[in-house]
């Protein structure tokens, strides 16, 4: 129970520590598949009290499937589908002793989820969500076990519950398949009705009655790698308003520095620091009352991911341009993502001239 109270809040806490979402936007399909843990299951045989305990079994495989619609501001919801197979191979009864157990169990049914994607400047995106749903558990084929004095416990069926989950993961956009992602999820589901199914409980010594076995509440952990398309990918974010009219010339021309950066990087080489510094050092000779940084990506990567990055580059010179004394209040700081470019390329294209962050004394 700690543990499972650990994973509810940890996903709760999770929320309000998102910088800015991965929009999502639209319909969209996932599939994966795993490994499943069940945990150690409780069952009760009233007909023969004494040949009640806790039932084991083998991590197994897992498969999940969904649909789902994002609403372009991180938050998306989730109409999802899972089997999970284990199988049985051990008994621990109530009074220490152990016995081997045949047969296995499915569960399986739907489970509606509530999603959030966060961007936190990583190539991945974690996501966190919560469920509920109803869950079916068959057993596949007869479970029993026989105890070394006789006694037989079988059972059989299928028998469903109310239950809720919760779900952990990471996202990775892969570049060459627009609105395509690989995932890597964990995900917790709790079935929380005890489920009687037919079977036959006899005694030991040659008595027998028939009865049922009662199973108790049940929890499952699944590790699934998948992916997961968007339909309808965003469009491309509108290009902000350029920072300086463009109709008519400003009566002093504008002093410009620019500032280059590796592929997919936002920390400031030697060089860039350099030229940093030089604008700082003018802004302090010359009559300037507002200096615009401007952050810009070539086309490589998703539009939202380019516009993400392209901020953090426009605040890793404003940090820089603060260090070497120039006023917080007197920087202005834009991104403009793939949009602007210096050398205009097509799409997928790793262009050096197009990573850079443009300082513009006004």
């Amino acid at each position: 129970m700690k543990f499972r109270l650990a994973l509810v809040t940890a996903t709760c806490l999770a929320l309000p520590l998102a910088a800015h979402a991965q929009p999502v936007t639209g319909p969209y399909t996932s599939l994966g598949a795993g490994v499943n843990i069940l945990t150690p299951t409780n069952f009760n045989t009233p007909a023969a009290p004494a040949l009640s305990g806790k039932l084991l079994s083998r991590p197994s495989m897992a498969v999940a499937g969904g649909i789902g619609y994002g609403f372009g501001n991180g938050f998306r919801v989730q109409l999802g589908f899972n089997m999970l197979r284990n199988t049985f191979h051990k008994g621990d009864l109530d009074d220490g002793s152990q016995y081997r157990v045949y047969g296995a169990q499915r569960t399986y049914g739907p489970m509606v989820y509530g999603l959030y994607d966060m961007d936190v400047g990583w190539p991945v995106f974690p996501y966190v969500g919560a469920g509920i749903g109803y869950q079916y558990t068959k057993l596949n084929r007869d479970v029993r076990y026989t105890t070394a004095n006789g006694g037989l416990v079988q059972a059989g069926g299928t028998k469903g519950s109310f239950a809720w989950g919760i779900i952990a993961g990471l996202s990775y956009p892969l570049p060459w398949v627009e609105g395509l992602s690989a995932t890597a999820e964990y995900r917790f589901t709790m079935l929380t009705a005890s489920r009687n199914y037919n079977g036959f409980v006899g005694g030991a010594g040659g008595g027998s009655a028939s009865g049922y076995v009662k199973l108790g509440q049940e929890s499952n952990h699944t590790f699934l790698l998948g992916l997961r398309y968007q339909w309808f990918t965003a469009p491309p974010p509108a290009p902000a308003p350029a920072p300086a009219p463009m109709a008519a010339p400003a009566p002093a021309p504008a002093k410009t520095y620019l500032v280059f950066f590796d592929w997919d990087k936002y920390n400031l080489t030697p060089r860039a620091t350099q030229i940093v510094a030089q604008a700082a050092s003018d802004s302090k000779t010359e009559n300037v009352t507002t200096l615009d940084v401007s952050g810009y990506t070539d086309t490589s990567g998703t539009p939202q991911y380019n516009m993400g990055l392209s901020e953090r580059r426009a605040k890793a010179v404003s940090a820089e341009l603060v260090k070497d004394g120039v006023p917080a209040s007197e920087i202005e700081i834009h991104a403009y993502g793939e949009t602007h470019l210096l050398v205009p390329t097509g799409p997928g294209v790793r262009e050096p001239q197009n990573r850079r962050v443009e300082i513009v004394m006004q």
